[in-house]
Protein backbone atom coordinates (compact mmCIF):
# COMPACT_ATOMS: atom_id res chain seq x y z
CA UNK A 1 0.00 0.00 0.00
CA UNK A 2 1.68 3.47 -1.19
CA UNK A 3 -0.29 5.25 1.49
CA UNK A 4 0.35 3.44 4.32
CA UNK A 5 -0.05 5.74 7.99
CA UNK A 6 1.56 3.83 11.15
CA UNK A 7 2.19 4.27 14.74
CA UNK A 8 4.71 1.46 16.01
CA UNK A 9 5.90 2.35 19.08
CA UNK A 10 8.92 0.14 20.43
CA UNK A 11 10.37 -0.29 24.11
CA UNK A 12 13.92 -1.47 23.76
CA UNK A 13 16.13 -2.64 26.98
CA UNK A 14 20.12 -3.47 26.25
CA UNK A 15 22.82 -4.36 28.57
CA UNK A 16 26.57 -4.06 28.76
CA UNK A 17 28.47 -7.34 28.60
CA UNK A 18 28.11 -9.35 31.57
CA UNK A 19 25.92 -6.46 32.84
CA UNK A 20 29.31 -4.87 34.00
CA UNK A 21 28.02 -1.24 35.38
CA UNK A 22 30.93 0.67 33.37
CA UNK A 23 29.14 3.31 32.21
CA UNK A 24 29.30 6.55 34.78
CA UNK A 25 28.88 10.37 35.23
CA UNK A 26 30.68 11.77 31.49
CA UNK A 27 30.58 8.15 29.57
CA UNK A 28 27.23 7.85 29.87
CA UNK A 29 26.24 11.43 28.79
CA UNK A 30 28.50 11.09 25.83
CA UNK A 31 27.03 7.80 24.69
CA UNK A 32 23.53 9.04 25.36
CA UNK A 33 24.62 11.97 23.38
CA UNK A 34 26.17 10.11 20.97
CA UNK A 35 22.99 7.12 20.28
CA UNK A 36 20.50 10.46 20.64
CA UNK A 37 22.66 11.97 17.16
CA UNK A 38 23.69 8.32 15.50
CA UNK A 39 19.61 7.45 15.61
CA UNK A 40 18.43 11.05 14.62
CA UNK A 41 20.99 10.42 11.81
CA UNK A 42 19.43 7.27 10.56
CA UNK A 43 16.03 8.13 10.74
CA UNK A 44 15.04 6.51 13.99
CA UNK A 45 12.72 8.63 16.13
CA UNK A 46 13.47 8.30 19.83
CA UNK A 47 11.36 9.45 22.29
CA UNK A 48 13.10 8.38 25.00
CA UNK A 49 16.67 7.65 25.85
CA UNK A 50 18.51 6.44 29.20
CA UNK A 51 21.81 5.20 29.48
CA UNK A 52 22.22 3.69 32.79
CA UNK A 53 25.91 2.06 34.24
CA UNK A 54 24.97 -1.31 33.35
CA UNK A 55 21.49 -0.95 30.36
CA UNK A 56 20.18 1.38 28.45
CA UNK A 57 16.30 1.74 27.79
CA UNK A 58 15.01 3.59 24.47
CA UNK A 59 11.39 4.18 23.13
CA UNK A 60 11.35 4.63 19.39
CA UNK A 61 8.31 4.86 17.04
CA UNK A 62 9.10 2.85 13.97
CA UNK A 63 8.84 4.54 10.39
CA UNK A 64 7.02 2.26 8.02
CA UNK A 65 10.13 0.38 6.94
CA UNK A 66 12.13 -0.19 9.98
CA UNK A 67 12.92 -3.50 11.38
CA UNK A 68 12.85 -3.55 15.13
CA UNK A 69 16.24 -6.33 14.53
CA UNK A 70 17.78 -3.65 12.02
CA UNK A 71 17.59 -0.66 14.61
CA UNK A 72 18.63 -2.48 17.80
CA UNK A 73 21.50 -4.04 15.90
CA UNK A 74 22.82 -0.72 14.17
CA UNK A 75 22.57 1.62 17.52
CA UNK A 76 23.99 -1.45 19.56
CA UNK A 77 26.78 -2.11 17.21
CA UNK A 78 27.74 1.58 16.16
CA UNK A 79 27.80 2.60 19.42
CA UNK A 80 30.06 0.15 21.21
CA UNK A 81 32.65 0.69 17.92
CA UNK A 82 32.13 4.47 18.87
CA UNK A 83 33.18 3.84 22.56
CA UNK A 84 36.10 1.79 21.94
CA UNK A 85 37.11 4.46 19.10
CA UNK A 86 37.15 7.19 21.30
CA UNK A 87 38.37 5.53 24.56
CA UNK A 88 35.30 6.75 26.46
CA UNK A 89 35.63 3.67 28.85
CA UNK A 90 38.93 2.00 29.81
CA UNK A 91 38.18 -1.45 29.39
CA UNK A 92 37.33 -2.97 25.79
CA UNK A 93 33.65 -2.22 25.60
CA UNK A 94 30.96 -4.23 24.28
CA UNK A 95 27.19 -4.74 24.89
CA UNK A 96 25.75 -8.27 26.10
CA UNK A 97 24.40 -9.86 22.88
CA UNK A 98 20.99 -9.60 22.29
CA UNK A 99 18.28 -7.38 23.38
CA UNK A 100 14.70 -6.89 24.40
CA UNK A 101 11.79 -5.27 22.75
CA UNK A 102 8.66 -4.79 23.78
CA UNK A 103 5.80 -3.17 21.87
CA UNK A 104 4.13 -0.04 23.33
CA UNK A 105 0.29 1.30 23.29
CA UNK A 106 0.09 4.36 21.83
CA UNK A 107 -2.08 4.76 24.74
CA UNK A 108 0.62 4.55 27.50
CA UNK A 109 3.74 5.91 25.16
CA UNK A 110 3.44 8.74 27.80
CA UNK A 111 3.95 6.34 30.93
CA UNK A 112 6.84 4.64 29.10
CA UNK A 113 8.90 7.98 28.23
CA UNK A 114 8.18 8.75 32.60
CA UNK A 115 9.24 5.55 32.71
CA UNK A 116 12.74 5.81 30.89
CA UNK A 117 13.12 9.87 31.89
CA UNK A 118 12.67 8.11 35.64
CA UNK A 119 15.54 6.19 35.61
CA UNK A 120 17.84 7.53 37.81
CA UNK A 121 15.26 7.58 40.27
CA UNK A 122 14.00 4.56 39.54
CA UNK A 123 17.14 2.77 40.34
CA UNK A 124 17.64 4.22 43.47
CA UNK A 125 15.40 1.10 44.70
CA UNK A 126 15.72 -1.32 42.30
CA UNK A 127 18.39 -3.53 40.47
CA UNK A 128 18.64 -3.63 36.85
CA UNK A 129 17.72 -7.64 37.13
CA UNK A 130 14.44 -6.66 39.68
CA UNK A 131 13.52 -3.76 37.13
CA UNK A 132 13.89 -6.13 33.78
CA UNK A 133 11.54 -9.21 35.86
CA UNK A 134 9.35 -6.42 36.61
CA UNK A 135 8.96 -5.49 32.85
CA UNK A 136 9.04 -9.21 31.66
CA UNK A 137 6.39 -10.14 34.06
CA UNK A 138 3.95 -7.10 32.78
CA UNK A 139 4.51 -8.05 29.23
CA UNK A 140 3.13 -11.18 29.84
CA UNK A 141 6.28 -13.88 30.19
CA UNK A 142 6.02 -16.62 32.62
CA UNK A 143 8.42 -17.02 35.55
CA UNK A 144 10.22 -20.20 33.86
CA UNK A 145 10.82 -18.29 30.40
CA UNK A 146 12.17 -15.28 32.90
CA UNK A 147 14.48 -17.34 34.10
CA UNK A 148 15.79 -18.61 30.86
CA UNK A 149 15.68 -15.11 29.54
CA UNK A 150 17.89 -14.13 32.71
CA UNK A 151 20.31 -16.29 32.56
CA UNK A 152 20.68 -16.22 28.63
CA UNK A 153 21.28 -12.74 28.89
CA UNK A 154 23.66 -13.15 31.42
CA UNK A 155 26.30 -15.53 29.54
Amino acid sequence: MAHALTKVYVHFVWTTKDRERLLFNDSRQALRDHVAQNALGNGIDVLALAVQPEHVHLLSELGRSQRIEDIAKLLKGESSHWVNQNNIIAPKFSWQRGYWAGSVCYQHVDVVKAYIDGQEEHHRVKTFVEEFETLLREHGYSEAEIAVLLRLESR
